[in-house]
């Protein structure tokens, strides 16, 4: 009997590669504050950097294409008047961004479609309840304009944007500063991280806590904790020796770890970035010059190293690119865009593959853009994953809604309420089913026969006025980025 020496994994070959100099952000400030964030955000349109900023918080945000040399001149995002601790991009609306700042506000800003052409100072909404700085932002997974803030006063807030009012405030689960907060896949619930070492999961709605675990690592520096997909939590920390840590939990289990792994002793705070997709964790140590990966199984060790991939630069902060935005045709899995202290250098991460065919282990169907729920659906209580799209074919993204922000109280708004799996008013039929679910209708006659071979002819004609307009955007997309970094 042989045994088996290698673990199979279609993963274990993934590379990195950052890319050429001039597909580089060069001559960007970043931002010096002290403080364990990511300074980074990106989505398939923008990139958001924080930046060094006098008198106040600010951050550049920038198209995609514009590569190269960024002019000290660029316009930035400055609304507040502290330094800005922590920036996300809404997953339902590409040119909506969310920042937390020292100056105890949240703000919500519209970025034009084309990126900016003046220094933005005025927000389309100012979220105000914390009474010290808000160092964590992040967007509701499925729920459009749900926002859930925390800051250094320990408290957990939960917004609707749409309205500017405060949905929920968790003031007395935290008895120390939070380190990071993290949504499951259908918003439900939430972990956090936390000083007095404990990681803990949170109903939200409720004000209740569902699971905790003290001492979950026990360093005294800064842990990380964020939900898989499939329920479990991962956390990144630090031994009591101060040795670097991963470790993954079971929350029916909480007493124990599935599985904890040591890694080295440097004291940068590990950053965890997840793909639900692939289950790949990419850990990234602020201070390191390395990004290492690790596949989650179901099998033990659960958490199996793959590579590393490593750099002679130093990272100051990383963002990453959801998996909509990344490039199918060359096999890449993962996009990361490092922070070094002057420039922004986009790392990509690819699988190995000859043949020019796409990949279908490598994409299964992962979360668009289109909310799952309203703010007010998930509200009543509500649950429901993300509405998930195909990679197959080059995706055209929906014409994005402006955020409006309406200040009546719409919580008292007294409209039917929408039964579990029934479509929410408004909601079109496809003329196709339609056609076929019609009482009566028999497809064995011609006339129903000839009424569908019609329908399917349009759906075939339009999916080719699709696919052709999508393949001339990028077309001009490229030509405009080549006018705009002078190739042209």
């Amino acid at each position: 009997m042989f045994r088996k020496v290698v673990r199979q994994s279609k993963f274990r070959h993934v590379f990195g590669q950052p890319v050429k100099n001039d597909q580089c952000y060069e001559d960007i400030r970043v931002s010096r504050v002290t403080w364990d964030s990511t300074f980074c955000a990106v989505n398939p349109k923008f990139l958001a950097v924080i930046v060094e900023a006098s008198g106040g918080g600010a951050f550049l945000v920038l198209p995609l294409s514009k590569t190269g040399r960024i002019d000290k001149a660029y316009p930035t995002v400055c609304g507040h008047t502290g330094p800005v601790l922590d920036i996300d991009w809404c997953p339902h609306n590409d040119e909506v961004i969310a920042s937390g700042s020292e100056d105890c506000t949240v703000m919500v800003w519209q970025i034009p479609e084309n990126g900016l052409v003046s220094p933005l100072t005025e927000p389309v909404v100012v979220l105000e309840g914390h009474t010290k700085r808000v160092g964590i932002i992040t967007w509701h997974p499925t729920a459009r304009n749900v926002l859930l803030s925390a800051g250094c006063d320990n408290v957990v807030l939960i917004w609707n944007v749409g309205t500017a009012e405060e949905l929920y405030r968790l003031d007395s689960l935290h008895p120390d500063l939070i380190y990071n907060v993290s949504w499951n896949r259908s918003g439900s619930l939430f972990c956090t991280a936390c000083k007095d070492k404990s990681v803990r999961i949170i109903d939200p709605r409720r004000g209740t806590l569902v699971a905790e675990r003290e001492k979950a690592h026990e360093g005294a520096r800064p842990m990380r904790a964020i939900f898989l997909a499939d329920g479990k939590v991962f956390t990144t920390g630090f031994s009591r020796m101060s040795e670097r840590q991963l470790a993954l939990w079971d929350p029916e289990n909480f007493r124990e770890p599935m599985a904890l792994q040591e890694l080295d002793s440097s004291n940068g705070a590990l950053l965890p970035f997840y793909d639900p997709d692939t289950n790949v964790v990419y850990v990234c140590g602020k201070g390191d010059s390395s990004i290492r990966y690790f596949e989650i199984t179901d099998e033990p060790p659960y958490i199996h190293f793959l590579n590393t991939f490593i750099s002679k630069e130093p990272q100051r902060g990383m963002g990453s690119m959801p998996k909509r935005g990344l490039e199918v045709s060359k096999c890449e899995i993962a996009r990361f865009y490092k922070l070094h202290e002057r420039k922004c250098e986009p790392i990509v991460m690819t699988v190995p593959r000859k043949s020019d065919l796409f990949q279908d282990d490598l994409y299964p169907d992962t979360a668009g853009p289109e909310a799952a729920l309203e703010a007010e659906e998930w509200v009543s209580g509500r649950d429901a994953n993300p509405i998930l799209i195909s990679l197959r074919e080059a995706y055209v993204p929906s014409k994005q809604r402006d955020l409006k922000v309406n200040r009546r109280n719409v919580l008292s708004d007294s409209r039917p309420a929408v039964a579990p799996g029934s479509p929410r008013p408004g909601a079109s039929t496809p003329a196709a089913f339609t056609s076929i679910a019609a009482p009566g209708g028999s497809l064995a006659g011609a006339r129903e026969a000839g009424k569908l071979e019609e329908v399917m002819q349009e759906l075939r004609a339009l999916r080719a006025l699709v696919k052709e307009q999508g393949e001339r955007i990028c077309r001009l997309e490229e030509q405009l980025g080549r006018m705009e970094n002078g190739d042209a």
